[in-house]
């Protein structure tokens, strides 16, 4: 959105309407509007005595005796004062937002905020003064009450509310070569169950020969504290996997295909047609019992051993996913390889076929590409995002697959859009912070990094 331009108080009268249609340069007009040789310009200072009280009130542009119009009468805008609040400006001057890092601005909250920084260095108390008096914005799940029209998801057609599902405790720590301890794993999932997240994927009901980090699927589940209104899923392959998570205390489970064949038979050992008779009689189970499933379709923008996988194909594991009774749909991004052109692409291919209101999408950020893939996702009305904290995670049957998108760095980028999420980014960042610490590990959230590294997070 364009703002006007900052006008000084000191400036001479208000435009007409006229001349605020004029943009401000424009060589034609000044060329248009030139004197000519019959009648010469009057020299500098005759011309400011000719203008009076108008000159006296423009006062000087930067040199002796110019002129605040500038050439040929163009009205040009005045230097803006800096360091003091006058002048019309928008937001807080630069010398006031270093005032307030030193404890010596007037606004209650920024000089509290800055006395908070400490040691913070002189060059970054700019930007941190800024955020800590848009703490709103920046910690609280929820939209300022005053935000700025911009801000609003209403101007960009976005939805009001994005469910993130965390899957941090599950295919966070799955690929960790070291055996997380038990405990560690339910404490983090006690952590991130008092920031907000709406569903937290616990661990997985899989063979531990296949993945030893999910072996203690049955402590982990019987270990968590359950918060109302959280959801726990867990993955189930098969009818056992389904039946042992149910014994555990699971109330939801989710199931995963892939739109790649040899993905398929690397990752669960069966084929595509294989794994969706799997599926369905999970779904059938599940049905009897009124628990959820939540679908998942793997290597939806590019698999590590086929490369390129067209949408129809992803369009269609994910209709019969559908039609046999899972909930949701998550497209996933296994390797990271996806563009926002592609996932454009994909999901217009795949909202053919189920309703937009069942997709999810799932995206790694091998190239760094995740965010601008989910902004794309929830401008075409996708609601559900996974994400996991820390950006922690990986594919042990996806060589080169690095983490999943950072749940920090998703609800910044959210709550920048103006776009609630119920999550708490400051009590993300702490469990971030200890799951990092427990596997000795610098966190993969940008917004975390930069947060720690200048002090903004103690």
């Amino acid at each position: 959105m364009l703002f006007p331009p900052r006008v000084s108080s000191a400036v001479s009268p208000a435009r007409t309407p006229s001349d605020c249609r004029q943009p401000r340069h424009r060589p034609s007009q000044q060329r248009a509007r030139a004197p000519t040789a019959a009648a010469p310009q009057p020299g500098r200072r005759e011309g400011q005595k000719a203008r009076g009280a108008q000159g006296e009130r423009g006062g000087r542009r930067g040199g002796a005796g110019g002129d605040p119009r500038g050439p040929a009468g163009v009205r040009r805008r005045p230097p803006q004062p800096r360091g003091r609040g006058r002048g019309g400006a928008r937001g807080p001057p630069i010398a006031g937002l270093l005032a307030c890092g030193s404890g010596g601005c007037a606004h209650p909250a920024a000089a509290a905020a800055g006395r908070a920084m400490g040691t913070v260095p002189s060059a970054l108390k700019h930007c941190l003064s800024y955020q800590h008096l848009l703490k709103e914005q920046l910690w609280i799940a929820e939209p300022p009450a005053a935000a700025h029209p911009a801000q609003e998801p209403q101007a960009f057609g976005l939805p009001e509310y994005i469910k993130i599902v965390e899957v941090g405790p599950r295919d966070g720590l799955q690929n960790e070569k070291v055996i997380v301890p038990t405990d560690i794993k339910i404490e983090l999932i006690n952590q991130l169950s008092k920031t907000g997240l709406p569903a937290i994927e616990v661990t997985s009901f899989v063979s531990s020969k296949w993945v030893p980090q999910m072996a203690d699927h049955k402590e982990v589940m019987r270990g968590i504290e359950r918060h109302p209104g959280v959801q726990y899923p867990v993955l189930t392959p098969n009818l056992q996997g389904f039946h042992s998570a149910i014994a555990a205390g699971a109330t939801e489970v989710s199931v995963f295909g892939a739109a790649s064949e040899s993905f398929s038979k690397m990752n669960i050992n069966c084929s595509i047609e294989e794994s969706i008779e799997k599926f369905e009689a999970v779904t059938k189970s599940a049905r009897n019992m009124n628990i959820p499933v939540r679908g998942y379709v793997s290597c939806a923008l590019g698999c590590p051993y086929e490369g390129n996988v067209i949408p129809e194909k992803v369009a269609e594991v994910s209709k019969r996913l559908y039609s046999m009774g899972c909930y949701e749909i998550s497209l996933g991004d296994t390797i990271g390889v996806g563009t926002p052109g592609s996932m454009k692409k994909l999901l217009e291919a795949v909202m053919k076929e189920i309703p937009l209101s069942a997709l999810a999408v799932h995206c790694h950020d091998t190239y760094g590409q995740a965010l601008a893939n989910i902004l794309t996702a929830i401008q075409m009305g996708v609601a559900v995002v996974d994400s996991s904290v820390a950006g922690l995670g990986g594919c042990p049957y996806a060589k080169g697959a690095t983490g999943n998108v950072a749940t920090e760095d998703v609800i910044y980028m959210l709550n920048g859009l103006g776009i609630n999420t119920g999550v708490n980014l400051h009590a993300v960042m702490e469990a971030g912070n200890f799951i990092c610490t427990a596997l000795n590990k610098k966190t993969n959230s940008k917004v975390a990094q930069a947060s720690f590294s200048t002090g903004t997070i103690n």
